[in-house]
């Protein structure tokens, strides 16, 4: 099997045909849908533009957490660090 065809996985003819029939039947399924090419890209990237943003939200609510608590802990730590200076 020479390089080529090994890298394909088949020879280069066949794998040509299947390629090609596979597009077809793709083509078939997206044209039964009204999908073009351009909803796929659009709808990957809203994909990757929604996980961003959820992360962010993620973080904001995890900064709104720790904060919320620093506001008790802080405070709590310097009295007590204040009134164990004195003994």
């Amino acid at each position: 099997m020479s390089g080529l065809a090994r890298f394909l996985g088949d020879t280069p003819l066949r794998v040509f045909i299947k390629l090609l029939v596979i597009s077809f039947l793709v083509g078939i399924v997206m044209s039964a849908f009204g999908w073009s090419p351009f909803d796929v890209l659009y709808g990957i990237r809203d994909f990757f533009v929604d996980i961003w943003r959820m992360g962010f939200r993620a973080i904001d609510r995890f900064l709104g957490y720790f904060l919320l608590g620093a506001a008790i802990v802080v405070p709590a730590f310097i009295i007590l660090r204040l009134f164990s200076y004195r003994k």
